[in-house]
């Protein structure tokens, strides 16, 4: 059997206008797992290679392949449509799966193509396991748990609980030299940590594909990945993927320990929750090489993060930003604007409240309703939600309208963030000074994008 699995190519991102390309982690964990079980697999990541479907369409039928599996998220559920129906046409006989967030909570929608045979519901790496054996050999796909066909849906999948007895992405299947930001090489190699988050945050899709019991890899499964990059593909900063890398304090404080015992001195960055972060925690971090956090912020309205169910408070956010700046940390601060409870005058003091933070960057989201969030449920059932084009799901393009904004409205505002928060005298100097001449195409990139 031979497997091909396929990142799609897309026209549009949430990254593309900070020339972000970053590795297909869901794929990679998946093509290890099916090359541990003696399966032939081969990656087609597309927007690493800048290929489009007429290139797709010519590699698979190169390849020739018995499955052709695409990964989706919601912006690029019609490109990874678009590609299961050239697969059809390509190799008629090869069975095609879709996977991945989107697809998982959309099944019934993404298989009325009849050119989708299989929908991978939640995590893939053991599910697709089974699926190339039961077609190898001929064994009744219903036995297999956590998939959807248009005549039948299996029971879900158990979560994989043991993560450490996943192999490591099959990064040797990936262009590793493609990836990039702010369209540089990308020396930066991701690692996710865990899976699973005990929070409920309305808009975060997280929770419903992974469970809200948290999974953490072993401290010295984790510091042997960050080794493996280093050493295999010549990487200067590690970036943990996690929802919240810094939720169990004592493994962070063991992932660091262990970080220092090996004498490992590369740079890296992770999430966190702003409560999740002490003086003793950050500076151990800091110690051991961590150089960079992305933070929720989401809004300067105590009552609109309590709807949400952030569960933090605007006086811990504070804080954590002021103990970030005293360990000289590089700081991501990530804002959500256009909620259905959103005001202008809201979303202008959440503005102006994330320039008081002073973090080295900002990122300014558009309220957008995922499948599998509580948010979508609401934004559904209220008949909130004027955009029903999954390409524009991308955190740049407003989809629902707030109390008193309209969709030109908001997109003005985000625009408005941008460009205050990046295009201050003050700030250039700032970030010219620490990160050098960078800033200034990142600022080039970000307001250009906007």
């Amino acid at each position: 059997m031979k497997v091909l699995m396929i990142n799609p190519p897309y026209s549009s991102s949430k990254y593309k206008f900070i020339g972000l390309v970053a590795p297909p982690l869901g794929i990679a964990y998946i093509a290890a797992m099916l090359e541990r079980n003696g399966v032939t697999v081969k990656i087609l990541d597309s927007p690493a290679l800048d290929i489009g479907h007429e290139t797709v369409q010519k590699e698979i039928q190169s390849y020739s392949p018995d499955i052709v599996a695409v990964t989706s998220v919601t912006p690029t559920i019609e490109s990874a449509l678009k590609t299961a129906q050239i697969s059809k046409k390509a190799c008629p006989n090869a069975i095609t799966v879709l996977g991945g967030y989107h697809p998982t909570f959309t099944y019934q929608e993404v298989l009325k193509n009849d050119f989708v045979d299989i929908v991978v519901c939640g995590e893939g790496e053991q599910t697709m396991v089974e699926i190339v054996d039961a077609i190898e050999n001929g064994k009744d796909l219903r036995k297999v748990n956590g998939i959807a066909t248009r005549n039948f849906k299996t029971p879900p999948r158990e979560i994989i609980e043991d993560l450490d007895s996943i192999p490591f992405p099959a990064r040797h299947l990936l262009p590793m030299d493609e990836y990039k930001i702010l369209n540089m090489k990308l020396t930066t190699g991701t690692i996710v940590s865990g899976r699973g988050c005990p929070y409920k945050c309305s808009f975060c899709a997280s929770s419903a594909m992974h469970g809200q019991k948290l999974r953490l890899r072993s401290a010295e499964n984790v510091v042997d990945e960050m080794e493996h990059l280093v050493n295999d593909h010549n990487i200067e900063m590690v970036a943990f993927m996690d929802d919240t890398f810094t939720l169990n304090k004592n493994r962070v404080y063991e992932i660091c320990e262990t970080i220092k015992d090996r004498g490992l001195d590369n740079y890296w960055g992770c999430t966190a929750r702003v409560d999740t972060i002490s003086e003793e925690l950050l500076k151990t971090m800091k110690d051991a090489g961590c150089i960079t956090m992305f933070l929720g912020v989401e809004s300067a309205d105590q009552q609109f993060l309590n709807e949400i169910n952030k569960k933090i408070n605007i006086n811990r956010i504070k804080k954590t930003f002021e103990l970030t700046k005293k360990y000289d940390m590089r700081t991501i601060a990530s804002v959500v604007l256009g909620m259905p409870g959103d005001t202008k005058r809201s979303i202008l003091s959440t503005i102006k409240f994330v320039k008081t933070l002073e973090p080295s960057y900002a990122v300014f989201s558009l309220a957008t309703p995922y499948p599998g969030t509580d948010f979508y449920l609401k934004a559904a059932s209220e008949n909130l939600i004027k955009i029903n084009d999954w390409s524009k799901y991308t955190l740049l393009s407003p989809v629902l309208e707030t109390v008193d904004c309209s969709l030109e409205e908001l997109k003005k505002l985000q625009k408005k963030a941008f460009k205050e928060f990046y295009l201050r005298p003050s700030y250039i100097a700032r970030r010219t000074w620490t990160d050098g001449p960078i800033i200034l195409k990142t600022v080039a990139s970000i307001v250009k994008g906007v």
